[in-house]
């Protein structure tokens, strides 16, 4: 009773003490939440089919995680497929849990079939829409699913509160056995076939064969009513328009991180992006198409061309009348996703923006001509990081680095590429432009504390391309983009309001600019999100050294840390 008859007393009497910053607390949630996640093969009907495919708990999606601001969570995943398996969870911080990151070979070694590894992390300082997925092998192609964190008890959305909300998760669906399929690819060096369709929340829609009732998506409206759609793209190797029939969305959110609103006819997310959109149904009373088709920026890329629809229907609308059809941009329509990426804007962000950087890193970003790994190859298969072509080691390069040992990687990855040459338009594998890759599992490091800015340039050797490039670890700042090559004396910054990502798609033959500070320890992958590119390389990984004390320094592994 003391303390608080002295608090009452000091307020009394008008006492008050100066405001001490806070101080670092460890990231031990209040609330703890407990899931059992059993990975497994699971036989589907889809497209004329039946087939055995990867699930966890035998769902396609796999289960939605819920979770508060703050919440710690535990999830033992238990391996019952014939496939090692890991799980990521995209987009959490991870903040000193780095063990649990989840990708193979960088934080941990996989989970071996019969084996269990249990996940524990906090969601520090995050709220919004995430997910998670298998990062071993292609499995991610049917192994995910949602993560739902709300904001804490009482703290409102900066926005209005919507009537309902429903997940809308976009994919690929392959008829073949997509672990047999990789095999295939990498032994080749050719390209995966197109996927054989496009999926909402794991339906094809009515535009497959076998599909046209059962296998369709469809969410229930109450005219007038605000809904919140939150979109993630968990698609293998296509990035994905996405729009409904006579509606608008209004983006409120970006990579879980509250952006202001802007409002569009249509979006573009590539793998690894979420985006929250608030819908109104204020529409006359019909079924309208939510649809979503792909964005292809490459040079004679392969694609699945028919558009994957779900139902946005109106209570009181006709069940078997027709769809109105959503319209999707062209598949290579660069202005339409740019223009997108010009209203996004992040809320609140101005003050936590670097404004002064430390270290500088220029990372090519490409496609190169170099022969496979394959002992008959019969195309050119790499993709590099400045023509550094990443090999996963045999044992995870946070153990290596824990444990100091170096055998399993190299801390030599270049800040820049050896040469700098018009990247976008004039680069041929000849001298002196040499493109050709070398490989590594090379990483770079970098002192805890330091305000970073990283440099993302596509390259032209075989195509530009959007590349979605996603950090782990860490949420960036993306203080600029543009097209063609990358100037610090015309690269127009934005350091007021740049929206708060952990996904970035890199223009077509152009650059992105963002910024952190690297203020968690541990070994964090920066790759590729077309699953294709980082199996042939285009990845690197970041190694942010321990701080002071035991509150920035990586803790020691989980007992239960697979083993290689």
């Amino acid at each position: 009773m003391f303390p608080r008859l002295a608090t009452w007393l000091l307020i009394w009497f008008g006492i008050t003490f100066p405001a001490y910053p806070a101080a670092k607390q460890w990231p031990q949630g209040t609330t703890t939440r407990f899931y059992d996640f059993k990975i497994q093969t699971t036989r589907v009907n889809k497209l004329c089919n039946s087939n055995e495919i990867v699930t966890v708990n035998n769902m396609f999606p796999g289960p939605v995680v819920y979770a508060q601001e703050g919440d710690r969570l535990i999830i033992k995943v238990t391996n019952l497929s014939p496939y090692n398996a890991t799980i990521h969870w995209h987009g959490v911080r991870q903040i000193l849990s780095c063990w649990f990151d989840g990708p193979s070979y960088i934080t941990q070694c996989p989970i071996t079939p019969g084996q269990s590894f249990t996940y524990e992390f906090t969601m520090v300082k995050q709220r919004g829409t995430f997910f998670w997925h298998a990062h071993v092998s292609w499995l991610r192609a049917t192994v995910y699913g949602a993560l739902i964190v709300y904001p804490k008890a009482g703290v409102p959305y900066p926005f209005p509160f919507p009537y309902e909300e429903h997940i809308i998760i976009l994919g690929e669906y392959w008829s073949q056995d997509i672990v047999q399929l990789e095999r295939q690819v990498i032994a080749s060096g050719g390209v995966p076939p197109p996927a054989n369709a496009y999926t909402i929340n794991g339906h094809p829609g009515p535009n497959y064969n076998c599909s046209t009732n059962a296998d369709v998506y469809k969410i229930d409206l109450v005219p007038g009513k605000t809904y919140l759609l939150r979109l993630i793209n968990a698609g293998l190797n296509t990035e994905n328009f996405f729009a409904i029939a006579n509606h608008k969305l209004t983006i409120v959110e970006a990579d879980a991180e509250y952006t202001k609103p802007f409002t569009t006819d249509r979006v573009m997310l590539g793998p690894g992006q979420t985006l929250n959109v608030l819908v109104k149904a204020d529409q006359p009373i019909a079924r309208y198409s939510m649809a979503i088709g792909p964005y292809i920026s490459a040079r004679n890329a392969q694609f699945q061309n028919i558009t994957s629809v779900a139902y946005f229907q109106y209570s009181g609308a006709v069940p078997s009348s027709l769809s109105l059809p959503a319209r999707l941009p062209n598949i290579n329509d660069n202005l339409a996703v740019k223009t997108v990426m010009d209203g996004l804007k992040g809320l609140n962000t101005k003050d936590d923006v670097p404004k002064e950087i430390d270290a500088t890193l220029f990372l090519t970003i490409g496609l190169n001509v170099n022969k496979c790994r394959s002992p008959t190859p019969q195309q050119n298969c790499q993709a590099s990081m400045n023509n550094i072509s990443f090999i996963k080691p045999t044992v995870s390069v946070l153990e290596s680095y824990y444990k100091g040992f170096e055998d399993y990687f190299t801390p030599d990855f270049p800040a820049a590429p050896l040469r700098f040459y018009d990247f976008v338009n004039g680069a041929p594998n000849s001298a002196p432009n040499d493109t050709n890759a070398m490989n590594g599992t090379r990483t770079k490091v970098i002192e805890y504390g330091t305000r970073v800015q990283i440099i993302l340039q596509d390259t032209g050797t075989v195509t530009t391309e959007n590349h979605p490039i996603h950090l782990h670890g860490y949420s960036f700042y993306v203080v600029g983009y543009g097209s063609g090559n990358y100037n610090p004396q015309t690269a127009n910054l934005n350091l007021v309001d740049p929206p708060y990502m952990n996904t970035i798609g890199v223009p077509v033959g152009g650059w992105a600019a963002i910024r952190f500070k690297a203020d968690n320890p541990g070994v964090w992958f920066i790759h590729c999100h077309f699953d294709l590119h980082q199996s042939w390389g285009l990845a690197t990984a970041l190694i942010v050294k321990n701080g002071v004390g035991h509150l920035e320094t990586l803790p020691h592994p989980p007992a239960d840390l697979p083993r290689c």
